[in-house]
């Protein structure tokens, strides 16, 4: 199964996805949600957003000009607003009851979602890179000038404290370890109890997205045009393939397949096994914001969701399953825990 729906406007911010619906900033502040399994519109509000959206339990968290505030996802209707003059340094981050907010000043504050109840708030004393992670009890908050912290998510008390290359990027966070680049160059493997690197692998160039895993693989890109395979456990190199394009974010894992975006018109395919080269899914129009995979109850099976954009026609969205693990080509030598606030 396969929908295509013009959305006739800009993207203004990437959009976000959860149980089954897809949220999507468009051009007039406006913020528009969809039903992935059938692409029909559900509503569509007012909206001046600063970044990404974040979305869980029934809501979507919008960072405002001077405010932050949840509607509710199934109408769209206010839940609450809470007046925020700070500003979002990173997108708003959600995961098990928990809001995350890192704003511009070099704080971070945690809120019970539900109602907006602010339930701790920490100085950090300098910006945040990249949007904090959760996993088990803790949050995982990397900073512009090198650190990564760790918090207890429920006090905001300091677990541990590490000092890298460089500013981390986006954190792949497990109850046991966290994956994650920098722009030192390296990928690092950190042990989530002690803060200690385990191991790390160093690249030609900046590590961008998240990381994509499987039972026994770990799978990352960088901007020296290479998709790598690591062994989750040692950091030891399985495999690495040279991209023929810039990519854009991180891998998807779809099935036994990898599929890696870039600033053209397909989403470029490897299997995950090996590396070789599969046959690339074509996009229709140049890839506006990271693809993911949605899942959950709503919809039968998952599916793969893209964007793309034409300064014509605005924003195309994509949605499709069945087709998401496509066939590969004969190979060639390859170059977390609930916590309740």
């Amino acid at each position: 199964m396969t929908w295509t729906l013009a959305l006739n406007n800009a993207l203004t911010a990437p959009p976000v996805f959860d149980d089954g619906r897809g949220y999507f900033s468009i051009g007039g502040d406006r913020l528009v949600a969809y039903d992935l399994a059938s692409g029909a519109q559900m509503w569509i509000v007012s909206a001046q957003l600063d970044s990404r959206p974040a979305a869980g339990g029934g809501l979507l968290f919008l960072a405002e000009p001077d405010a932050i505030s949840a509607i509710h996802a199934s109408d769209g209707t206010l839940a609450w607003r809470l007046p925020f003059t700070e500003g979002i340094a990173v997108p708003l981050v959600w995961d098990n009851g928990w809001l995350v907010v890192a704003s511009k000043s070099g704080s971070v504050l945690a809120f019970r979602a539900s109602d907006a109840h602010l339930v701790w708030h920490r100085e950090i004393g300098t910006q945040i890179h990249a949007a904090p992670a959760l996993a088990a009890d803790r949050v995982y908050v990397p900073t512009d000038d090198g650190r990564l912290l760790a918090f207890r998510i429920d006090t905001g008390a300091p677990v541990w404290e590490r000092r890298l290359g460089g500013p981390a990027s986006d954190i792949l966070a497990l109850d046991d370890r966290l994956y994650v680049g920098s722009t030192d160059n390296y990928f690092y493997s950190i042990d989530a109890a002690k803060g200690e690197v385990t191991w790390r692998w160093l690249t030609g160039g900046d590590v961008i997205g998240h990381p994509a895993l499987d039972a026994k693989r770990l799978y990352f890109v960088s901007l020296d045009n290479l998709l790598r395979a690591l062994d989750r456990k040692s950091g030891a190199q399985i495999w690495k393939r040279a991209l023929p394009m810039r990519p854009t974010a991180g891998p998807l894992l779809a099935g036994a397949n990898l599929l890696v975006p870039g600033l053209e018109t397909s989403l470029r395919v490897f299997a995950a096994k090996d590396g070789a080269p599969g046959t690339d899914i074509a996009a229709g129009g140049v890839i506006s914001a990271p693809p993911e995979i949605v899942g959950g109850p709503r919809l039968l099976q998952p599916m793969l969701v893209y964007v793309t954009s034409d300064l014509a026609a605005g924003a195309t969205v994509t949605a499709m399953s069945h087709s998401i693990d496509p066939p590969v080509l004969p190979a060639v030598a390859p170059l977390p825990n609930p916590i309740k606030p």
